[in-house]
């Protein structure tokens, strides 16, 4: 478990909340920070005084109280640009620390945080307070159940030890506010049987218009007591006087008002009393649920260019709007705290068994921090749910507005986790994609625009984007072999891959079809790559490879024919054209400017709206050199078409040999300490922090490089590291990892939230392809098989999770047998690969023993497909283990 203390938990925002619904941040001492849930990015915000908090009586009289949270750890000073949430208070730098915050009133002096995802740990210490609190906060979080893990519900489970010598009375309440605004609110408790509810709602909007929304909070048990109104007043009357109606002995007293108020002076609180003998402990538990159903392209119009002010989301006039897929399926915030009550058992169960499963394996455990921490990207605000479930994801987010639209392909394709954890949300990426994006001339827009359907973008495509998106296809196939959905995708695999060479290409990418990009390239890195580069070249030739499978399965042996013979043509040559004997380069001559003549036009645009033609954009007169080029340069991502061939078990782009002394030279040449790196862009890591460049020049460096070049980015790092693993650099990869870690210490940098352009940024999702790589995990669920080939052979008994589309659960190695046990779903296997073991004696599913299968080398192949659930594994009993 990843353990945080004092100073390590200054910059801690664990998300509480679902796939597409907002969350909740819970900061490093226990405060509730980072209310995202009104779709849109809200880092920083805080909805007014909402809080937990707990005394202690004895015999009637109040020991002690105190908020529960730790210190402020922030600014004593106040923050910079402070947005003014709540008015007529003052806020920002001079004015210390946000009152939000509450940081002046009684807390604990220590909290400590254990946090894996999706739990967090923490516990409360005072020597003032006669106990000792923990909590687990949690949201669900269940591999192959999308719906369930996007749910609006943040879990609250409160345990209270009394240490002192006496019996002891304790109250823990929970305060919310409303947080409606421009509208008269209303907070009102509700009792169905052993569930006590408060709501949080306003009279004024519609809950179609996106300024609708309302909270509400639930407990259970007995013995409570509530507030829906805190004192109205003027100034901090009302923290103040709440706390003194808090500190009191007994119960609260409820105050009510007849009329609707301001949301910046409503809140209320709920409170659950709870007696507890010296020595015991007792447990109470507290559900948040929000509803904020419609939403809409506040983006396009965010920044107002006559007035040079930024546009809120408030400001909605009318726009077109859509459903949030949770409002499609509850009607209210009252609605989700019923399901969750009713639900409660199995969706903590659930959740922790993906906990234990995932957190069991035999992995190093800062590699399983970077799996697991990055899982947080998908409870963030970076993900969107459309109103037919449909998955939508921005690139990453600022503080108040998304960072990059449109579900930008050529970031999510480093993003492994979503396909196996969720793959009918990856599905449905790769759908919208086919029916939004793709052009008539097989040209892949690589951004979705919101409303679906609005006008496509009219940017070029991207190179890496474009084939990565075939690879995509391949790989989501192979999780489901859904050959129906399959089928669909046939036409616009075609397309796809033909634009290539297509004469409608005015990028000219491959116009005389040999295997290689030599044309203009659009990609990740936000410019133009001109002339052959390894990179995108491996991508296409790994895109046309999976398109050769695909025509295999749907049996076209026409397009398998045509497009062996470009890949073959490709692969014969990229040894001779990228290899320098040390690693794989672009192929180019930067001070050649003819190279950029095919591409003129009077006007040419970049990804940064930067206008004029290609030469004005690409070409210094000054040094007489290209720019934003790779040339000589070891490139992180040089081999990423072979990562992406790796996952999807498909044939080596590059050879073996080569591509294991590629990845020692972008160890040796990208991978160091900060102290005497040069960096001019952003700065992802600092000081005697290490990290992995994009781009580094063991020679000379062109004058003006490829954008980015000297930043560490994790997302590409954990790609790199994947590869080192698969290839037999264990030490290297793992200290690559550790590295990106230790960045994100608590201290400085949130642990769950591994920024590039904006926080919860997608490609860190590709920390996933560690598992995948320690694992050896092999899939194909068209032919129902599936293989491990774990990198340590050398430890005798291991445990890996996996994921797939039906399924999920744990393969388990030891010198007896293979099990491998489903924790959810079920899986139809028949043919199973264990590298690691010979000579099965038997095979049984559940207690059933199989008596016709097949043995050889690869594994064993059941003569009939077998049925794994949770009560029936599959155990392969072994003569030997080797």
């Amino acid at each position: 478990m990843s353990f945080y203390s004092n100073d390590k938990t200054k910059e801690i925002s664990f998300p509480l909340g679902g796939i597409g619904s907002g969350g909740i941040g819970l900061a490093g001492n226990g405060h509730l920070i980072d209310w995202e849930i009104f779709n849109h990015p809200d880092k920083g915000r805080y909805n007014g005084y909402s809080h937990f908090a707990i005394k202690a009586e004895r015999d009637g009289h109040v020991v002690d109280a105190r908020l529960l949270q730790g210190d402020y750890q922030g600014s004593a000073m106040g923050v910079m640009a402070q947005r003014d949430r709540l008015s007529k208070k003052h806020t920002g730098f001079g004015c210390g620390p946000n009152s939000e915050m509450m940081a002046g009133m009684p807390h604990f002096a220590k909290v400590d945080f254990n946090g894996e995802f999706p739990f967090a740990n923490l516990s409360f210490q005072d020597e003032h307070f006669p106990g000792e609190v923990k909590l687990v906060a949690w949201s669900p979080f269940i591999p192959d159940n999308e719906d369930d893990s996007s749910l609006p519900l943040a879990c609250f489970e409160w345990e209270i030890t009394n240490t002192s010598n006496d019996n002891l009375d304790y109250t823990l309440s929970c305060s919310l506010q409303n947080m409606s605004s421009e509208s008269e609110t209303y907070n009102t408790y509700h009792q169905h049987g052993d569930k006590h509810i408060i709501s949080l709602t306003q009279s004024h909007w519609d809950n179609s218009d996106p300024r609708f929304g309302e909270l509400a909070m639930m407990t259970t048990g007995g013995n409570i007591s509530y507030q829906e109104y805190w004192f109205r007043g003027s100034w901090f009357d009302n923290l103040s006087i709440f706390w003194r109606d808090f500190c009191k002995p007994g119960k609260l007293i409820n105050r009510k008002y007849s009329t609707g108020g301001k949301a910046e002076q409503d809140c209320s609180t709920l409170a659950s009393h709870i007696h507890i003998p010296a020595g015991e402990s007792k447990r109470v538990k507290f559900y948040l649920s929000w509803y904020i159903p419609t939403t809409w392209n506040y983006w396009q119009k965010w920044y107002n260019k006559e007035t040079l002010e930024l546009v809120r989301y408030e400001d909605y006039n009318g726009e077109p709007t859509w459903r949030n897929y949770y409002a499609t399926q509850f009607d209210s915030a009252i609605h989700v705290l019923n399901y969750a009550f009713k639900h409660a058992e199995r969706l903590r169960e659930m959740s922790q068994k993906f906990h234990h499963a995932l957190h069991s394996s035999s992995l190093p455990p800062v590699v399983l921090e970077a799996i697991s921490a990055n899982l947080a990207v998908l409870k963030s605000p970076t993900c969107l749910r459309l109103e037919d479930g449909s998955f939508y994801g921005w690139e990453g987010n600022l503080d108040n507005i998304g960072s990059c639209e449109g579900s930008c392909v050529h970031v999510w394709n480093y993003a492994q986790a979503l396909a196996f954890l969720f793959p009918r949300l990856s599905r449905s990426q790769r759908d919208l994609n086919q029916k939004f994006n793709l052009r008539s001339s097989g040209s892949l827009n690589f951004r979705l625009m919101l409303p679906l359907g609005s006008a496509v973008s009219d940017f070029r495509a991207c190179a890496d984007g474009q084939f990565g998106e075939i690879i995509n296809i391949y790989r989501d196939w192979l999780i489901c072999g859904d050959k129906q959905w399959l089928q669909e995708k046939w036409p616009a695999i075609q397309k796809m891959l033909a634009f290539a060479w297509s004469t409608e290409n005015d990028d000219l990418w491959d116009p005389d079809a040999q295997g290689i990009l030599t044309g203009r390239q659009h990609h990740t890195l936000d410019m133009e790559l001109f002339g052959p580069n390894p990179w995108l070249t491996g991508i296409y030739l790994a895109a046309l490879q999976a398109g050769i499978l695909i025509a295999e399965i749907l049996g076209d042996k026409e397009k398998c024919q045509e497009w062996e013979h470009i890949l073959n043509n490709g692969l014969s040559k990229i040894d001779e054209l990228f290899f320098n004997g040390e690693y794989y380069q672009q192929k180019i001559d930067l001070t050649d400017k003819t190279l950029l003549s095919p591409y003129c036009r009077e006007h040419e645009t970049t990804w940064n709206n930067d206008s004029g033609n290609i030469y004005d954009l690409y070409w210094n007169d000054e040094l007489q050199q290209i720019k934003y080029q790779l040339g000589d340069g070891c490139h992180i991502d040089q081999l990423m078409g072979q990562w992406l061939a790796d996952l999807c078990s498909m044939q080596p782009v590059f050879p073996v040999k080569n591509a294991k002394l590629a990845l020692n030279a972008i160890w040796e040449n990208n991978f160091r300490s900060m102290r005497d790196h040069t960096n001019p862009c952003r700065n992802f890591a600092l000081n005697d922090e290490k990290g992995t460049c994009i781009c580094a020049w063991p020679d000379k460096q062109p004058n003006i490089p490829i954008p980015y070049a000297e930043e560490m980015m994790t997302g590409f790092e954990y790609q790199a590291a994947s590869q080192m693993i698969t290839y037999g650099l264990l030490a290297e990869g793992v200290e690559m990892v550790e590295a990106i870690r230790e960045r994100f210490n608590g201290h400085n940098r949130n642990p769950w939230n591994e920024f590039e352009c904006g926080s919860n940024y997608a490609r860190s999702l590709a920390s996933y392809g560690l598992l995948i790589a320690w694992s050896g995990f092999r899939f194909d669920m068209g032919k129902h098989a599936i293989s491990f080939n774990p990198v340590d052979q050398k430890l005798r008994e291991q445990s890996y999770f996996w994921s797939l589309s039906g399924g999920w659960g744990v393969a388990q190695f030891t010198p007896a047998e293979f099990v491998l046990t489903v924790l959810g779903g079920q899986l139809n296997v028949q043919k199973v690969g264990l590298a690691l073991h010979k000579n099965v004696a038997s095979v049984w599913v559940g207690d059933q023993q199989m008596t016709q299968w097949e043995y050889d080398e690869a594994g064993i192949t059941l003569i009939e497909i077998a049925n794994i659930t949770e009560d029936k594994p599959l155990r392969l009993l072994l003569n030997t283990f080797e």
